[in-house]
């Protein structure tokens, strides 16, 4: 992913290392002031190469001095993203299905306002007055955006309906001990057999939807394991660690047969996008390239899954748009728990953080401090990545940092410290001495710490 950041997005090493270390600070504190700022929330980015500066928008000036004591910037703008979300509902409702009207409408929360793209802006613009929804509220922008679903490609592992037809494989699932994996609607409808890689016989899909959404999942028989990893392109693979959804600025990638592995940024979420076969609603816009063969595949961001490729426009030669259906949803409708680092179901004697090379247990009361391993640390000899997993208890809210020796100092290199008991770091590193502090901002209680080095 790092060699990825750098070529897609033109960063530096230590640039792509800064970018995704921001991200996962940066990130839980959109999400708090969110929930803080309620009606008056107008949506939250990031900003910079490096994403180091987090903007959070505010219907309130009285909200300036909260979001900046957050450790964000503010931005004050007429409308709530609430209000923003009910025009993009009214357009919805008042545009055809039809590409010729629209392609494309979604929240532009940096400009606070609804954007809508169109081959056809007179026509457009005509049906959104009759709407009553048009003003500065609302852009209608010409466009020769026309995305389209990506049927032919292999996106991490391809997997084959009938004798021709191939699609990519995103994330694996488990419905309850049931094993399979999620993909693009589009690929296939329910009942439809797969083949694997192999032309190996492999599953049966379960329940497909395309349009409206675009997701559907496959049942595989006792001869394929589900494993919680993404192929990278290059013979290796990212770990899944969880679903946690990406705001609008933050980097992802996605794994393709055809292009391999490439990334970009999330651009805008709850995007309707209609292709030929009709519109698909909620779908996430970012600027990754993808080119025919790349549907179904995954996107991931740092080791949290994202979503499943559905389609767009341009290529990876010029450059291009792809949209990804959000992971979540899928999950959500067909009651399947995705397949993490962490273990599935986790057990209930060792909390969430299993699946760890190794795992420690601690006691802390507000204000302390721990190191782990056993007060000292742990030595790595190779490069490669180092996972930790953080499990408190309930109503406490328990930090995790992972620290590195650099002489006779100790640096931290990532922070985890979202608000609530439990948190998960992933950094990739260079040979050398770690160890990981857990710290108690509030409350107390018994913790395990899991964590996997290279």
């Amino acid at each position: 992913m790092l060699e990825a950041l750098q070529r897609d997005l033109s960063l530096n090493a230590a640039q792509a290392q800064d970018r995704l270390l921001n991200e996962a600070r940066l990130t839980p504190i959109a999400e708090r002031l969110g929930k803080v700022l309620g009606p008056r929330f107008a949506g939250a980015w990031l900003r910079g190469n490096t994403a180091h500066t987090l903007v959070v928008a505010t219907t309130s000036a009285a909200d300036i001095p909260l979001i900046l004591a957050s450790g964000a910037q503010a931005d004050v703008v007429t409308r709530p993203l609430t209000l923003l979300n009910t025009f993009k509902q009214k357009i919805e409702a008042s545009l055809p299905v039809d590409r010729l009207v629209s392609t494309v409408r979604y929240v532009d929360v940096r400009n606070n306002r609804v954007v809508v793209l169109t081959p056809q802006p007179i026509q457009a613009e005509t049906l959104i007055q009759a709407a009553g929804v048009s003003g500065p509220a609302v852009i209608v922008l010409p466009s020769s955006e026309a995305p389209l679903p990506l049927f032919d490609l292999v996106g991490g592992n391809a997997f084959y309906i009938g004798v021709t037809r191939r699609c990519s494989i995103a994330f694996s699932v488990l419905k309850d001990t049931q094993a399979g994996f999620v993909t693009a609607g589009h690929c296939g409808v329910k009942g439809s057999a797969t083949t694997g890689f192999n032309r190996v016989p492999q599953g049966v899909f379960q329940a497909s939807t395309f349009p409206v959404d675009d997701y559907a999942w496959v049942a595989v028989n006792p001869a394929w394991t589900a494993t919680p990893a993404v192929d990278n392109g290059q013979g290796g693979t990212v770990p899944v660690a969880g679903a946690k959804p990406a705001i609008e600025g933050s980097s992802v990638c996605r794994a393709g047969a055809t292009t391999d592995w490439r990334c970009g940024l999330i651009q805008q979420r709850d995007a309707s996008v209609t292709y030929p076969q009709g519109t698909v609603f909620g779908l996430t816009r970012t600027t990754v390239c993808a080119e025919g063969g790349d549907s179904g595949g995954a996107f991931i961001s740092a080791n949290q899954a994202q979503g499943i490729t559905s389609g767009g426009s341009g290529d990876c030669n010029l450059g291009g748009v792809t949209y990804f259906q959000p992971l979540l949803e899928v999950l959500s409708a067909y009651g399947l728990e995705l397949r993490t680092t962490r273990g599935n179901p986790p057990p209930a004697s060792t909390g969430t953080c299993t699946g760890y090379s190794s795992t420690y247990d601690g006691d802390l009361k507000a204000g302390e401090s721990a190191y782990q391993p056993r007060g000292i640390y742990y030595t790595t000899k190779v490069a490669g990545s180092h996972l930790g997993c953080l499990d408190g208890p309930q109503g406490a809210d328990l930090d995790l940092y992972l620290q590195k020796l650099a002489g006779t100092t100790w640096t931290t290199v990532a922070t985890a410290d979202g608000a609530g008991p439990d948190e998960n770091i992933a950094y990739t590193g260079t040979p050398g001495r770690y160890r990981y502090k857990v710290s108690a901002t509030a409350g107390s209680g018994a913790y395990t710490l899991g964590f996997s080095a290279p």
